[in-house]
């Protein structure tokens, strides 16, 4: 099931990956222009400080629960919770709150969900790259890991460009129906993941 491998690392961030590319820009455009208007500093705060704890321990909590449980168990919650936050940025777009506590929040949904959702997608990694060769295999990997967000982050800026935030952040939520049928046909032991109790 080679293709099915290949699809699931370059499609599991397609929304994701077009997404990241334009949150600073729309946190930074002027509200004429459809963006929230916010300072460098808040957008460095935001995205450096709030992001990146809500990122981190989305990300524990991810390893967490797969070492209890198995990849298996959490495979389709981590899939939704990587993609359904994307959602907090059409209500950003739409709504443009001038709050900035519930832009913080916002985003910090997203990346919670983002760091909890992606250790789904080492742990696969991990699993592709088991037996002989683990290394170069990993390491494949890892390429078609930044294939899946290099090609899909070209046309982000002029999607938006032309359909204006609003539409761009619906389409990344259209953007990840995708990886839901590939993970219908991803191969994938029950135990994977598992901590061996014994």
């Amino acid at each position: 099931r080679i293709v099915v491998l290949l699809l699931f690392l370059v499609l599991y961030r397609f929304g994701e990956a077009q997404l990241v590319k334009m949150v600073a820009p729309f946190l930074l455009d002027p509200r004429a222009q459809g963006g929230l208007a916010l300072t460098t500093t808040q957008v460095g705060f935001i995205y450096g400080t709030i992001g990146i704890i809500a990122l981190t321990l989305g990300g524990i909590l991810g390893g967490w629960m797969v070492s209890r449980h198995g990849l298996k168990a959490w495979l389709w919650p981590m899939l939704f919770a990587i993609h359904v936050p994307d959602a907090a940025f059409i209500y950003l777009a739409y709504v443009q709150p001038s709050n900035l506590v519930l832009v913080q929040l916002c985003v910090a949904a997203e990346q919670f969900g983002y760091g909890f959702g992606f250790t789904a997608y080492l742990m696969y990694m991990m699993r592709i790259a088991r037996g002989e060769h683990q290394t170069a295999h990993y390491a494949i990997c890892t390429g078609f890991m930044a294939l899946g967000m290099m090609l899909p982050g070209m046309w982000s800026g002029w999607l938006q460009d032309h359909i204006g935030y609003r539409h761009f952040f619906v389409w990344v939520i259209l953007a990840t129906v995708p990886s839901f049928f590939v993970a219908l046909a991803l191969p994938l032991d029950s135990g994977f993941g598992k901590k061996s109790t014994a």
